[in-house]
């Protein structure tokens, strides 16, 4: 039997990685739709729907057709490096998911779909209890796919890698040890100060005239609306189907101007980075993000080092005055930019600041990693939540909306999803350190709505690299050395020692 041209061999890799792409991107378009414009009555089918997409999806990716091109290929010298990187790639996720057996990854995604749609009704009702009897049956779940994975010293460890490949718990455990004491001071001491009124921001802002100005935002911060459009959706999120069709979504509430705004950059973050990967690698690896911390990087650079920046709004500013005259007539643009960077001690996650907000993803670290170890049950998570936040916010928890019902990735079973958005605001202040040593005049260019710059930086940087390197190793590739906490609190410290004077 003749051996089988290298270029062909990869070519039929290729063809069956897209094709399991296929299906996992017409899942991802059905979960899109639910989570947006699905009537109520579809639920149930919808649920089916996606089980046997990805059941099909899982089975034809772990076949032995799939493991023996990727053994073949594995075998050539003649690949280029991409190619390479890509075959790597894709053999590693075999592996892991070859643990995982067919009928498991269907009764999760099952159970998956139910749990989303009970936390809907539970977050209508106001009531955890709704949510409880899914949510249970999920977690046993979670525990069972860490078996399935194999850890070596915690069962989290095999859920948080799917998130962060090598990361644990010891990692996470020592780097909130010792962050969280270095923001307990930074806190103390802005609380310490004159407190900032910020009141401006919740008057009435009519819902239609916030989207124009979110669209706007997007439009003129780069996102491609001929790749991509925003809806409005219960969780603000970001999907992406292929670099050319990528979906963000937000929510409005009229009595919040804050609410739509940074929420809206938050996911053109996330967008920008789905719609710089490379078209060329569709349905491989080096076409997918790096991780989910570096791409938390990308909406928090955006969010904070850019979207509540001084320098930004000494450009948008007048816009949004003149949209909104009667609510902002009186505030000036310093005054503003105190408003919507002020320090407060809140409930909810996606509305924190920067310093309090991880706080936030510490508590629901923290009660993760001990659902998952079982030393606690589901009917204690609310209690837990509010004993955690009088503890470490010091604010009294009032229902289970403002509490542990508020975030939408338990019912979408992501857990160990919380730890990479504070690693995202880590790599974010030190990503943006290296942009501005390397653009002189990013800021500037900020203050006068011109965004090329950085974009151009971070498509360069980052965005074109896809999955070829792992977190670190980016960062060191980037930045020169790995990833350093302490550009983030010298971050926070520059900005808001001079905003409350301490």
């Amino acid at each position: 039997m003749s051996r089988i041209d290298t270029n062909d061999l990869y070519q039929a890799y290729t063809r069956r990685m897209q094709k399991i792409a296929d299906l996992r991107f017409s899942s991802a378009l059905l979960q899109w739709d639910q989570e947006t414009y699905m009537p109520s009555k579809g639920a149930s089918f919808r649920g089916q729907q996606l089980a046997t997409l990805s059941e099909i999806s899982h089975e034809l990716f772990t076949s032995e057709e799939t493991n023996g091109l990727l053994l073949e290929l594995l075998g050539r010298s003649d690949l280029t490096e991409e190619q390479k990187r890509n075959v790597e790639l894709s053999f590693e996720d075999y592996t892991k998911q070859k643990k995982l057996p067919a009928e498991f990854v269907r009764k999760l995604v099952e159970t998956i779909n139910k749990s989303f749609h009970s936390w809907i009704e539970a977050r209508r009702e106001n009531r955890f209890l709704r949510f409880q009897d899914d949510l249970s049956k999920l977690v046993e779940l979670k525990k069972q796919e860490a078996d399935y994975l194999g850890f070596k010293d915690h069962p989290y460890d095999a859920l948080l890698n799917d998130y962060e490949k090598g990361a644990n718990v010891t990692m996470i455990d020592t780097l909130f040890a010792k962050l969280i004491p270095k923001l307990q001071v930074i806190l103390k001491k802005i609380l310490s100060a004159k407190s900032i009124d910020n009141s401006f921001l919740y008057q009435r802002y009519p819902r239609d005239d916030q989207w124009k100005f979110g669209i706007k935002l997007l439009n003129e911060m780069y996102f491609d609306f001929d790749g991509g459009r925003q809806d409005i959706s219960e969780h603000p999120f970001t999907t992406s189907f292929s670099s050319q069709d990528v979906r963000v979504t937000t929510r409005i509430d009229e009595n919040d101007f804050a609410n739509m705004t940074w929420s809206c950059i938050h996911e053109l973050g996330h967008a920008l980075y789905e719609q710089g990967l490379p078209v060329k690698h569709y349905g491989l690896p080096l076409g997918e993000a790096c991780s989910y911390s570096i791409h938390e990087s990308q909406s928090r650079l955006w969010e904070n080092q850019v979207g509540r920046s001084l320098h930004f709004w000494q450009h948008y500013y007048v816009p949004l005055k003149e949209k909104f005259q009667q609510q902002l007539g009186g505030v000036s643009v310093d005054q503003f930019y105190h408003g919507i960077n002020k320090v407060h001690p809140s409930l909810i996650r996606t509305e924190a600041d920067e310093v309090t907000y991880h706080f936030h993803i510490y508590v629901r670290y923290f009660l993760e990693k001990k659902l998952i170890e079982g030393s606690l049950k589901v009917n204690e998570i609310p209690l837990f939540w509010k004993d955690q936040y009088k503890q470490h916010l010091h604010v009294d928890v009032p229902d289970d909306v403002n509490g542990s019902l508020q975030d939408v990735h338990w019912s979408h079973g992501s857990f160990g999803y919380f730890p990479t958005y504070s690693l995202g605001s880590f790599y974010a202040a030190q990503f943006y350190t290296k942009a501005k040593e390397q653009i002189p005049s990013l800021e500037q260019d900020v203050k006068n709505g011109k965004f090329d710059s950085l974009l151009g930086w971070l498509r360069k940087s980052i965005h074109q690299y896809g999955r070829y390197y792992k977190s670190e190793e980016l960062c060191v590739k980037v930045c020169g050395e790995t990833l350093d906490t302490q550009y983030f609190i010298q971050y926070l410290l520059d900005k808001y020692q001079k905003i409350y004077d301490f």
